[in-house]
């Protein structure tokens, strides 16, 4: 099988795909894992895709619906979650507020699939509601409803878990999460 380009691909775009799996699955390994899955669905498809400047939304909609997949139907290999969560990726270092991350990937461990999957399409990736639709495959009202429904859901467990004093949970673009 010829490689052309897929090796450039995979470099460029691979951290963001871990990144996106782990805000899915709360686990580095777990998330590596996913990439894996989805990296190898895409390279069995690799060459009959055309349309090589949508490959980046393609491989996410690939790895959404892989963790979909792979999470609605319990299985007996599957791991059993912690009550805490991992440390921080070492290879990303330090960053202020890793308490209120932890705090908030423990939250969005507890939500559904489904509404974790909008949360993540929608807050982190900044994606539309029509293309979050369109990842999910679903309707946009679906998604509206699921991150509606998400959201009262992280405000309800944030709310009743301890913020530090002075704590705000800010999305990637800083809009802050604990607002009604």
């Amino acid at each position: 099988m010829s490689d052309s380009g897929f090796t450039d691909f995979v470099k460029a775009i691979r951290p963001d795909m871990r990144r996106q799996a782990y805000l899915l699955c709360g686990d580095w390994y777990e998330a590596d894992d996913l990439v894996q899955q989805t990296l190898i669905k895409v390279l069995l498809r690799w060459q009959g895709l055309d349309r090589r400047d949508e490959l980046a939304g393609y491989t996410r909609t690939v790895l959404v619906r892989t963790f979909i997949s792979d999470h609605r139907a319990p299985r007996w290999s599957r791991e059993f979650p912690y009550d805490r969560l991992p440390e921080p990726d070492p290879e990303h270092g330090a960053q202020e507020g890793v308490a209120d991350r932890l705090l908030l990937l423990d939250a969005l461990a507890r939500l559904t699939l489904r509404q974790r999957a909008a949360i993540v399409l929608l807050y982190w990736e900044h994606l539309s509601a029509n293309e979050a639709a369109d990842i999910l495959d679903c309707s946009v009202s679906t998604v509206r409803s699921q991150a509606f429904r998400a959201l009262a859901r992280l405000r309800s467990i944030l709310r009743a878990e301890t913020l530090p004093a002075g704590s705000r949970l800010t999305g990637s673009d800083g809009s802050d999460m604990t607002d009604e």
